[in-house]
């Protein structure tokens, strides 16, 4: 028997001899309809090739399913990670991801934002640009759509997950001082207040260690080049005369740079006698424990930010449904060290 091919949900409808509404509302739950109509509608099922569109079936059903993910890129495997977590955890609770990239641009963080209320999503969880963001970009998102922002906040009246970069920062710097020469921080740029949360728990905990804090600042333009970045900044540090033997980087990707450079130049990296140079990072990007010498970092629980990222939202929606108040939960996830060859 030859097929049929419907173009639309009301071409469907029509061949069903049921209204729109009622074909959409059979396709989110066919025990929704009456029997008799359940039958009409697959017994034309049975000779045809129809299957709705998931979005469209969303807009026709009373419950939305779709949930918004917005993150600044994909290029860099820790929002990438993120992103996959993030999308198993909604699919665990039968959700729809709709990821967005703004590419780092502000512009496009901007248009994110609008398309999510375009979109009717059921909520939306934001990872922002920081620093680079345009004031309130994302004010009538969050007034609009329950919202969840995690690794940066967007204000107090919006939950909060993130990883807990003090912590994650004194533990590193302890095991460093503790281990050999204490660490030279190397910054990275200043793209959100992380680096600056991180660069303080550098600070108190080396002075808890009996230690002199030296921060080598980052100088450069604002940018998502990390390595490029990290490499620029190891070969001006080579130039100039290395300020410490333990470098700590304030994330595994100018780690990576810095490591470039001290190959070129070299230098042998590790912790055993003989080596030159210590260097350690921080969030335990996947490839940190494939590069040469395997990277000693402060490994970021993803998957915990994700699960509880998507529990806030979970939380949000079944408030918003109840007509309920809920007070913005802040959550930080705490993370573990990794020890490796590096230092």
């Amino acid at each position: 028997m030859v097929q049929k091919t419907f173009r639309s949900m009301e071409e469907f409808a029509r061949a069903c001899g049921v209204s729109r509404p009622t074909a959409a509302k059979y396709f989110n739950d066919p025990q929704d309809v009456k029997p008799a109509t359940r039958a009409r509608i697959e017994a034309v099922l049975k000779t045809s090739e129809f299957e709705p569109n998931s979005f469209v079936r969303h807009l026709s059903s009373k419950i939305a399913r779709n949930v918004g993910i917005i993150v600044p890129t994909i290029y860099d495997p820790f929002f990438a990670k993120l992103v996959s977590d993030l999308e198993s955890a909604l699919r665990a609770r039968n959700f729809w991801p709709i990821q967005i990239s703004c590419q780092t641009r502000p512009d496009l963080e901007e248009e994110a934002a609008q398309r999510m209320l375009d979109f009717k999503v059921a909520g939306v969880v934001v990872a922002p640009l920081g620093n680079l963001s345009r004031p309130g970009v994302f004010d009538q998102l969050k007034a609009s759509i329950p919202t969840v922002s995690f690794d940066v906040p967007l204000g107090d009246d919006v939950p909060f997950v993130s990883n807990d970069h003090s912590e994650g920062m004194a533990a590193m710097v302890q095991y460093l001082c503790r281990s050999g020469e204490p660490p030279v921080l190397i910054e990275g740029p200043h793209l959100t207040d992380n680096v600056l949360i991180r660069q303080e728990s550098y600070r108190r905990t080396m002075q808890a260690e009996g230690c002199e804090p030296i921060v080598v600042d980052f100088s450069a333009e604002a940018s998502w080049d990390m390595e490029r970045l990290g490499r620029e900044q190891m070969m001006r540090l080579l130039k100039e005369g290395l300020p410490g033997k333990t470098l700590l980087c304030s994330n595994d990707r100018i780690a990576f740079g810095v490591i470039s450079a001290a190959c070129d130049a070299g230098l042998r990296i590790g912790r055993d006698s003989g080596d030159d140079i210590r260097i350690a990072g921080h969030d335990d990007h996947p490839l940190s424990r494939y590069i040469w010498p395997p990277l000693t970092t402060t490994a970021q629980d993803t998957e915990a930010i994700a699960q509880e990222t998507v529990q806030q939202l979970l939380d949000l929606l079944s408030a918003d449904a109840s007509g309920r108040d809920v007070a913005p939960a802040r959550m930080r996830v705490r993370s573990t060290l990794m020890m490796r060859k590096s230092a």
